[in-house]
């Protein structure tokens, strides 16, 4: 699979991230997380991954900095706003450099609510992404590294959907919780 350059590039060609597919699970995922996302906000979906083109890994040193090239072409279009959006897709990048993840994280991990195993994992296989991912399954003590790749999905599908819908309803009442402290407050008479 080499022929067809790095991990990166291979799982945007065919892989995980596959620059129609993915972009589609994860506007589905939006939509179900905050309803219909704006133009902008569609156009940050299609290009958040872009920068895993080249990348020799999906986690390692590289591969984490891969929001940087997305965000730039999306904050040059739109605005800071939407190139925060971006940056903050990825949980590593964002905790490395001290940001809170982005309403398109939570839709990104969401996304593999859409996804089914027969799809997903020959895409990761045939891209080398199984490989680096299970490896870092194992590392963490995620999923036994004998399990199957089929088992190892299943949990990772069944951990992103909850963690995405508990961090968005953390998100809803951080934003409640703001909106009613800065709301405008009107003396009444008795």
């Amino acid at each position: 699979m080499k022929m067809f350059g790095s991990i990166g590039t291979r799982s945007l060609l065919f892989g995980v991230h596959q620059f129609l597919w993915h972009p589609l699970t994860v506007w589905l995922a939006w939509k179900e997380l905050y309803g219909n996302p704006s133009w902008k906000e569609t156009v940050c979906i299609a290009l958040h991954d872009m920068g895993y083109w080249g990348k020799k890994s999906m986690d390692g040193s590289d591969g984490v900095r891969h929001p940087e090239a997305g965000a730039e072409l999306v904050g040059r279009m739109f605005g800071e706003e939407y190139r925060q959006l971006v940056l903050g897709h990825s949980r590593s990048y964002a905790k490395l450099h001290g940001i809170d993840p982005s309403k398109l994280c939570w839709a990104d991990k969401l996304s593999i609510k859409y996804e089914r195993w027969w799809l997903y994992l020959p895409r990761a296989w045939a891209s080398g992404e199984l490989k680096e991912y299970r490896a870092v399954a194992d590392h963490k003590r995620f999923v036994d590294k004998n399990e199957s790749n089929r088992k190892w999905f299943e949990k990772l599908k069944e951990d992103m959907e909850r963690q995405s819908k508990e961090e968005t309803r953390k998100q809803h009442c951080i934003k409640s919780i703001k909106n009613t402290v800065g709301a405008k407050q009107v003396p009444v008479r008795l």
